[in-house]
């Protein structure tokens, strides 16, 4: 997985799953400072209540 396409997909469907944050947090400590800025920001989103957390419908 990559960090970037994370951010794209998870701007783009509002959601993210769990195992998308399990990833995040299991590799953390290799991501550089930009990749943390990411990550802060996906948390900020989260906060507000942009990002829903693992609440997909399935289609």
């Amino acid at each position: 997985m990559n960090l970037g396409i994370l951010f794209l997909k998870v701007n783009t469907t509002g959601v993210i799953t769990l195992s998308e944050l399990d990833w995040v947090a299991n590799h953390q400590s290799q991501f550089s400072r930009l990749d943390m800025a990411i990550v802060l920001k996906i948390g900020r989103l989260m906060d507000e209540g942009i990002i829903e957390l693992d609440c997909r419908l399935p289609v």
